[in-house]
């Protein structure tokens, strides 16, 4: 059947029955007449035993393509479905004839019928004959003879056997293809919406995994909004003391710093006002204080020292303003010297000894935590490479840094204790070369003059580091604590020991 539900028409063939030869039969078959005598050709068969071959005299019906043309000299016989006919359901309309008698020949102008068209012929049977069953049908307007009468008694009892017979069996067949049909749906039809909900998980994380080191820290991660007279910014922090001192970044309040406002929003949605305690733009590290708050979860600092390369991390905060975000990565590198919050100047005054993660940190992260799988703190993360910046804003690519909270705990403590954080100084200047760092200049006073460096020397090992270019020299030196003494090796091979200075800042 085609889309419209009406019957495909069918290719006009080159002997095409007319309309009035036949009519439309879903389930019967045909057969052609018997064969001629021997010696007499067969106008309906060709030389293949396909009838429709070429060849039919004049006057003599055409041939029937490829249906088979197989005959018997006694009685017709039914094709096989497998012998070119299509069957179908059903049964076909109409009574049949017994074959012809006489030659077997067909009368000229009597075409057969193609597939399920049927042929109707002018010849009757003969007189007084019942029809019976075969492969020809009634001309029109025959009328069959009445049938006989049937015997009385047995007769009866036979029938009505037979019909009970036929009832119960209808009602069986029914019953148990009800039965089948249910059965089968119920057996190979399956829905997820039959089956139970599974039960509740259990709250508790797993020790050591992402989901642990969340639920851990974020009630001590806030967000940190900043409105000053030119615009606006936000980033992240996390709270060390439960009265509310919170560490961040100094570029994410420094807007602040001339004047502006800094507001606090914890985990559970409440806000408080902040100021600034202290702020350190070398190593920037900044520390606020909440206001009117009390009781607050703090975190717990780790040792960043004791990170290596391939060591699983978290990093939280609120990219793009999207609070209590969490991802996780590894430590993809130590002792990476970068510019502090990414300075656009590159000045080796904010170059930092940094971690390296391939956790997704990006704009709103800064300020926030990086976290081991204990759940503890060892950096803040501060800066991402995005090398699409320029044209427009950035976002990760899978390379950030944080400052290790062992430099940065230090920082933090003079500022809560002071207000005035010290940077440790070698007291010298540095430009890069092919060997490591060239002194330009010597701070007079400073721990390099006091320890015999002069101006040109070239720096190659600062205590167990390679030192291939100035700003590797200058993240060595920040990574450690005014006072710390260290020794030098130069690119002559003399070494020397130095100890460091410390300058206030701000």
């Amino acid at each position: 059947m085609t889309e419209s539900n009406q019957p495909a028409q069918q290719p006009e063939q080159p002997h095409s029955v007319p309309p009035t030869a036949g009519h439309s039969d879903s389930g019967a078959r045909e057969q052609g007449p018997q064969p001629p005598e021997p010696g007499q050709p067969d106008p309906l068969q060709g030389g293949s035993g396909q009838a429709g071959a070429h060849g039919a005299p004049s006057g003599e019906p055409a041939g029937l393509g490829s249906v088979p043309a197989s005959f018997t000299s006694t009685q017709p016989q039914v094709p096989s479905p497998d012998a070119g006919q299509a069957q179908l359901g059903g049964s076909g309309p109409g009574q049949q004839l017994p074959p012809p008698t006489g030659s077997g020949q067909l009368p000229p102008g009597h075409p057969l019928g193609l597939g399920n068209t049927t042929a109707q012929f002018s010849t009757e049977p003969p007189s007084g004959q019942p029809p019976s069953t075969g492969q020809y049908y009634l001309p029109p307007g025959y009328q069959p003879p009445p049938a006989p009468p049937r015997p009385k008694g047995r007769g009866k009892v036979v029938a009505g056997v037979a019909a009970l017979v036929l009832v119960v069996g209808g009602l069986s067949g029914g019953l148990g293809g009800y039965l089948g049909y249910t059965f089968a749906n119920d057996s190979s039809s399956v829905s997820s919406l039959d089956t139970p909900r599974p039960a509740s998980q259990a709250s508790n994380a797993a020790p050591g995994s992402v989901e642990e080191v969340a639920a851990k820290m974020l009630p001590s991660v806030v967000q940190i909004q900043v409105v000053t007279r030119t615009g606006a910014g936000e980033g992240s922090g996390f709270v060390i003391s439960s009265n509310g001192q919170i560490v961040t970044n100094n570029h994410v309040i420094e807007g602040a710093a001339a004047g502006g406002t800094i507001k606090v929003v914890f985990q559970d949605g409440k806000t408080a006002d902040a100021k600034i305690l202290g702020r350190d733009p070398s190593s920037d590290i900044a520390v606020i204080q909440a206001q009117d708050v009390s009781g607050l979860p703090v975190v717990q600092l780790g040792n960043s020292g004791d990170m290596k390369i391939g060591q699983s991390v978290v990093a939280i905060g609120s990219p793009f303003e999207l609070s209590g975000t969490v991802t996780s990565g590894i430590v993809s590198s130590v002792n990476r010297p970068v510019s502090a919050g990414g300075d656009a100047r590159n000045s080796q005054a904010t170059v930092l000894n940094a971690i390296q993660t391939d956790a997704a940190i990006n704009p709103g992260n800064s300020g926030g935590p990086l976290v081991n799988m204990q759940g503890q703190v060892v950096g803040i993360n501060s800066a991402i490479y995005s090398p699409n910046s320029a044209n427009g804003q950035a976002g990760s690519v899978g390379i950030g840094f944080a400052i290790p909270i062992d430099q940065a705990r230090r920082t933090v403590d003079e500022i809560v204790k002071t207000g005035k954080p010290k940077q440790t100084v070698l007291g010298v200047k540095v430009e890069s070369t092919e060997q490591g760092a060239k002194i330009s200049e010597i701070t007079p006073g400073g721990a390099a003059e006091k320890a015999g460096l002069k101006a040109g020397d070239v720096i190659t090992k600062f205590g167990d580091r390679r030192i291939d270019e100035s700003d590797t020299l200058v993240a060595a030196v920040r990574s450690k604590a005014p006072g710390d003494k260290i020794t030098i090796t130069l690119s002559d091979n003399r070494t020397v020991e130095a100890t460091l200075d410390g300058v206030e800042v701000g």
